[in-house]
């Protein structure tokens, strides 16, 4: 994929953490190689593509890309992600984009802007968080702007991320969790190749009331199929 650090120069620089004497035990690790991964996200201008659209850590300049972008999808992305409200402002933009790379350097979050490949629109997010160091796992969301979606750019977005997640964060599962009226992102979930693997009761909080949700599941494997 393009833009993706290249495996040998990931190596060196994890080989290079092993000799200086970071890594005493299997669990450090694991651990220190989400490490390794936190300094290659913000050294390297990390790009993902798969021809259509490309994925890439958020930049200063993309604040008002995703101000407009937010703006015009209120209606279809509000009732499932509250940040995205009818007051929605570009100083909310702001904060955003300016707090992904210390969420990322912390190991919390990983957050890409998704685009166009030809044109470099701004067309939604993706990002892995809520990550679990002991059992290799993490969850991964996205929405897309209203004027693309129907296109698989969120289809797209998901294999794109969860293989970050698993060939740079070394992540043995990835999960997706869509409320159950949520019928647009279980279906790009199921596009994307995760299994559906049930109901979660009262799962989600959305605006103060519990939503039952679908829980689907991605493993490397998944990706290869």
């Amino acid at each position: 994929m393009n833009g993706l650090p290249r495996v040998n120069e990931y190596n060196r620089f994890y080989e290079r953490l092993i000799l200086t004497g970071c890594f005493r035990t299997a669990s450090a690790l694991r651990c220190n190689r989400s490490h390794a991964a936190h300094h290659l996200f913000h050294a390297m201008n990390v790009e993902l593509s798969d021809g259509t659209i490309s994925i890439r850590p958020y930049r200063e300049e993309d604040a008002n890309a995703l101000y407009e972008a937010v703006r015009e999808s209120i209606a279809e992305v509000s009732p499932w992600l509250p940040w995205c409200h009818e007051d929605y402002s570009i100083e909310e933009s702001r904060e955003f984009v300016g707090t992904r790379g210390k969420s990322a350097a912390d190991g919390e979050w990983y957050s890409f802007g998704v685009f166009a490949k030809d044109s470099s629109k701004f067309l939604g997010g993706v990002g892995l968080n809520f990550i679990n160091r002991v059992h290799l796992m993490a969850n991964l969301g996205y929405w897309v702007r209203s004027s693309s979606v129907g296109r698989g750019v969120a289809t797209s977005a998901t294999k794109l991320a969860a293989s970050f997640g698993f060939e740079e964060l070394g992540l043995h599962r990835i999960e997706i969790v869509a409320a159950v009226e949520n019928i647009a992102s279980q279906r790009v979930a199921e596009k994307a190749g995760a299994v559906r693997e049930g109901v979660l009761r009262k799962r989600l909080l959305i605006r103060g009331d519990s939503h039952d949700a679908v829980l689907f599941s991605l493993v490397p494997e998944d990706l290869a199929r």
